[in-house]
């Protein structure tokens, strides 16, 4: 008798990049199944979300490769862990990352019970990054960097769990991204010139502003300087967020320099927005970085204080820091400045190609330390 071939339950989103995976497992002798996901209903319509198209394209696909393919409505799911989360960070006047919740709590939880409902030997999705075993006989596991720098979404991963990650198969994690489009062109694969999706997923293409306006009331109020002048107005703390540079509506030479401006930072209690000119400003900087509810791919800290790899932004190289435990929370002080490190976003630790896990970035030590004591005190 022969044996059994293992089970493969893989995310397909209809892009190039789930298509090349799918290929790629059954190539490599698995029993694929792709599902797809529907995250997104509020205004599911053609003009801004993409998923009927997107539906469309990854059962051409999976017609092509030879699978089967299921639609799965994640929307409640999606709007309960991340939606709320993502509305309740930009009313506190942070910026989040829904693309990180999403993974920990949609594609690696509702996606990955879905999948062992199923019978998955191995649930896989698209994304560019790998997993391996941390010692050949160890059962932890590693998430490691993918070969393609340029392309690797690691960052997007570090709050997962070694239970979400142990069954995981990440099949692009050792090809370049101009690897998977030859694959998909020279396979016949439909979505092989497909452009790939950017930005916040159930946003689209619409102007962010006015999508967060359904949602938070407009509070307009002053654009000053450092220093205290007005320079224009601004629609509401919410929709900004430190380092942007383009909407602020302020035009014209100010100080002798004509240079651009962006956002440095945020006066709630004045309901001000503080904007400098030039991306070199010195408030745009900061060596220290704090990072609250801190959470170890490995399940547990590192012995700190350490020398790691750290990065505040996906698109930011790694930049050599020590990291040490501050009050319950992670502090970083970097050998260089770092470019407008944003709270709400994530300060994410790396030892070499080894993704380590990471924080939630806060304004400064102040913030983390109240954090941590409100923590002690609800316990």
């Amino acid at each position: 008798m022969s044996a059994r071939r293992l089970r493969v339950v893989l995310g397909m989103s209809g892009g190039v990049d789930s298509s090349v995976a799918a290929w790629l497992l059954k190539r490599q002798g698995y029993e694929v199944i792709g599902v797809f996901m529907k995250n997104w209903e509020d205004d599911d319509t053609e003009e801004y979300c993409t998923s009927r198209t997107d539906l469309v394209d990854a059962a051409s696909v999976a017609h092509v490769v030879g699978i089967e393919l299921e639609a799965v409505n994640f929307a409640a799911e999606y709007r309960e862990r991340v939606f709320a989360h993502f509305l309740r960070e930009y009313e506190a006047g942070r910026t989040p990352n829904p693309d990180v919740l999403c993974n920990s709590e949609i594609k690696f939880s509702a996606f990955l019970d879905y999948a062992l409902r199923l019978g998955a030997d191995h649930v896989a999705t698209g994304h560019y990054a790998r997993v391996r075993r941390a010692a050949a006989d160890s059962a932890r596991v590693e998430l490691v960097k993918a070969i393609d720098d340029t392309k690797d979404q690691s960052y997007f991963l570090h709050r997962l769990t070694q239970q979400q990650l142990s069954p995981v198969l990440f099949p692009l994690g050792e090809l370049t991204k101009r690897d998977v489009r030859e694959i998909a062109r020279r396979e016949g694969i439909p979505t092989h010139a497909k452009k790939d999706s950017t930005g916040i997923c159930f946003i689209g293409e619409r102007p962010f502003r006015d999508f967060l306006a359904r949602y938070l009331p407009r509070t307009p109020g002053p654009v000053v300087t450092p220093d205290g002048a007005t320079v224009g107005r601004h629609q509401g703390l919410a929709y900004y967020t430190l380092g942007q540079r383009q909407g602020l509506g302020i035009g014209g030479t100010r100080h002798g320099t004509d240079a651009p401006w962006f956002v440095a930072g945020k006066d709630p209690a004045r309901n001000a927005l503080i904007a400098v000119q030039g991306h070199d400003h010195p408030l745009l900087h900061r060596c220290d970085v704090d990072a609250i509810d801190a959470h170890w791919i490995a399940g547990h800290a590192p012995a700190l204080p350490a020398r790691f790899g750290a990065k505040t932004r996906y698109r930011m190289p790694d930049a050599a820091c020590t990291l040490e435990a501050r009050d319950g929370c992670l502090h970083a002080a970097f050998d260089a400045p770092q470019w407008a490190p944003t709270p709400g976003q994530y300060l994410v630790i790396y030892d070499g190609e080894v993704c380590l896990g990471g924080g939630v970035i806060v304004a400064g030590h102040a913030e983390a330390a109240r954090h941590a004591t409100a923590i002690v005190l609800a316990c």
